[in-house]
């Protein structure tokens, strides 16, 4: 009975948080992965370069945290995925006073952690070594002089149609939360940004608001890189992980050149989205399906 509901409580989890995401590695390994708190402790344990945290609950923890460490920080659910209740980056009370707020409605307990302004890639690591290095972006058009944001958007959504990023990527919305973005700025969606200026359309890099994504070429990854993400899936002894982690120059350049944060692990990475870069090339994503399908994977069902 017990294993009976627990079936139908994942079954529920997973249609409504985790709709299309991969489920390739035991229950032991999802357990061992599931809160940035467990991955955060792992990073400190083997020396994986991370960014400093802290779980709360009460607003005053978080308050105390910046007082410590500063701005810009993020604040996130410790339980959740899709950068789901993720506020970033905050550089002021008031937005830290938005990000307690809001992050609330998605788990009870949250995180803050130091935020690092630079290149954000989401790493595919199985054991076979890396199968896929993503860089991700939010939401953005960039401007040609004549055009006015407005149009730029309608531009940029023409071609994603065309390119068939629909419905894994999606169309960027002209909604209140762009035009809020865009007031910070000092913009509207009436304004004609400079040519080659670059306009962020949304204050966070996430799928669901329009973010896109560029595959990075293997052969410009550093070995030592390559080597580190290795180590991050054998610390958790892992058949595949989407690592995510934020460079400050680039993937492209070795991770102890620059400063390098690594956010948190995910033990059901949702490989859909690499079929559908913006920029670079397709992955052999049926390759890489195929070897992943043969595993046997104890307790996939179970929660």
């Amino acid at each position: 009975m017990i294993r009976y509901i627990k079936k139908k409580l994942y079954s529920w989890v997973d249609k409504q948080f985790l709709d299309g995401c991969s489920s390739y590695n035991s229950l032991e390994v999802r357990r061992a992965c599931r809160t940035k708190e467990q991955a955060r402790e792992k990073f400190r344990q083997h020396g994986i370069p991370f960014a400093e945290g802290k779980i709360w609950v009460w607003p005053w923890s978080a308050i105390n945290f910046v007082k410590k460490y500063g701005y810009p920080v993020v604040v996130k659910p410790n339980l959740g995925g899709y950068s789901r209740g993720s506020y970033f980056p905050i550089t002021s009370k008031q937005g830290l006073r938005k990000a307690m707020l809001g992050v609330k409605v998605w788990w009870p307990r949250s995180v803050i952690e130091q935020y690092l302004r630079g290149k954000n890639y989401r790493v595919v690591v199985t054991r076979e070594g890396v199968q896929i290095v993503t860089r991700r972006f939010p939401p953005f058009v960039v401007g040609d002089g004549m055009k006015n944001i407005s149009q730029l958007i309608d531009e940029e959504n023409q071609i994603r149609r065309e390119m068939k990023l629909l419905p894994i990527i999606h169309e960027i919305e002209k909604s209140k939360d762009v035009v809020r973005f865009l007031k910070k700025q000092g913009l509207a969606l009436d304004s004609v940004p400079a040519l080659d200026h670059e306009v962020e359309l949304f204050h966070r890099v996430a799928l669901s608001p329009g973010g896109v994504l560029e595959t990075i070429d293997m052969s410009c990854i550093p070995q030592k890189n390559i080597d580190l993400f290795a180590k991050v899936l054998r610390i958790f002894d892992a058949n595949i992980l989407g690592i995510d982690v934020i460079m400050e120059k680039g993937v492209e350049i070795p991770f102890d050149e620059q400063k390098t944060i690594f956010l948190e692990v995910n033990s059901r990475p949702y490989l859909k989205m690499h079929a559908v870069p913006r920029w670079g090339d397709v992955p052999d994503m049926k390759a890489l399906y195929q070897k992943l399908d043969a595993l046997k994977v104890d307790d996939r069902d179970v929660y």
